[in-house]
């Protein structure tokens, strides 16, 4: 169940506390048409990481200045996607990098993604890429080389990030180098600060409010002179959709209670192994909650999302709710043993159609 309007919603709370910030929605959190379309009609711009991504939205009509090709390491579809849909911005953090780029894009407006370390992140992208701080400069100089256009610094300090802390330490870190930068020459007008903006989790507490407005402060402050980018994803999908699943069978082994659901780890639930995600179960049912376990329909012994995880007790065709559940999700869904993907249904289109308001269909629900 999808809501175009909390995609709406998500977006404008960044604009009303950064409106410095230019937003490009990472389409790989959820690269849904209607999200897509979305975006485009409230004009956002989009982070790109391969030619699908640039050919999808060349297809529904998005300029190739409004792409951002953010993944540092491209491939040579990606770059001739980029040729193709005239895409002339891209990131990068290798020597082989920049050759690649200046061959077949020349004179490509480029950042360079700059390592920020943190281990407090729910997913720590640093441990992939970012070049460290003491490559940086000779990187800027080899890209300026190259005929680039070296033109900002770009970094992400992880996923899921609950304070402001490590947004802070990076803009540390980026205003040091810029002065270092300037000294040699470089002018450097964007400075991309990536995703990581928070989503309701199990257990975990932050105030979105205050990180924001933290962010911008800062921004104000150091930066007013630049041109901010960001790169949501997991902050703009992941509270836009809720699963409906159904239990399929019950059976119980080495003394607990194993239900399985008709949606598993190959299906909607991808992101227990891929996103390191706990999803909350909701079963409207009432009773003393039991320790169970939780397995999809697939003939894979892999497919088990959760163990021990406490649940009212449930019965064969018992439905349960799962909020919270829009990014990294369906995006990663397979069809593995002929399992068809979750149908998505569009929650305006549900309350539409029933005559109802949100809190009416809530209740309906």
């Amino acid at each position: 169940m999808l809501s175009l309007e909390q995609i709406e919603k998500n977006y404008d709370i960044l604009r009303t506390h950064i409106p410095q910030m230019r937003i490009h929605y990472a389409m790989k959190a959820n690269p849904d048409l209607r999200i897509l379309e979305t975006m485009i009609d409230k004009n956002a711009d989009f982070d790109v990481a391969s030619d699908g991504e640039i050919r999808t939205l060349a297809s529904l009509g998005v300029p190739g200045e409004k792409m951002i090709y953010a993944n540092p390491i491209k491939t040579e579809a990606g770059l001739k996607a980029c040729v193709d849909a005239g895409v002339t911005r891209m990131t990068f953090d290798s020597e082989s990098e920049i050759c690649k780029i200046a061959k077949w894009v020349p004179h490509a407006t480029v950042l360079l993604r700059l390592r920020i370390d943190n281990p407090k992140a729910h997913v720590d992208l640093n441990k992939k890429f970012g070049a460290p701080r003491e490559k940086a400069l000779s990187l800027m100089r080899l890209a300026r080389q190259a005929g680039l256009d070296m033109a900002g610094i770009a970094f992400h300090v992880g996923s899921q990030v609950t304070t402001a802390d490590s947004y802070l330490h990076a803009f540390d870190v980026v205003h040091e180098l810029l002065e270092e930068a300037k000294n040699e020459g470089f002018d450097l007008p964007i400075m991309d600060i990536g995703g990581g903006f928070p989503i309701p989790e199990t257990g975990v507490h932050y105030n979105l409010t205050a990180i924001l407005d933290q962010i911008a402060a800062r921004l104000r402050e150091d930066f007013s002179d630049k041109i901010i980018w960001s790169e949501p994803g997991r902050y703009m999908a992941g509270t836009a959709q809720n699963l409906i699943t159904k239990v399929i069978g019950v059976n119980e082994r080495n003394g607990q209670v194993w239900y399985f659901l008709d949606d598993g780890i190959y299906g909607t639930f991808s992101g227990v192994i891929f996103d390191q995600w706990d999803y909350k179960l909701i079963s409207f049912k009432e009773g003393e909650k039991i320790p169970a376990t939780f397995a999809g329909p697939s003939c894979d012994s892999l497919d088990i999302m959760f163990r021990g995880k406490m649940t009212e007790p449930l019965e064969v065709d018992d439905l349960l709710l799962v909020p919270v559940c829009g990014a990294y999700t369906s995006a990663s869904a397979t069809t593995f043993n002929g399992f068809k993907k979750a149908r998505m249904v569009i929650w305006e289109d549900v309350r539409d159609e029933l005559g109802l308001g949100n809190e009416q269909l809530s209740l309906a629900v």
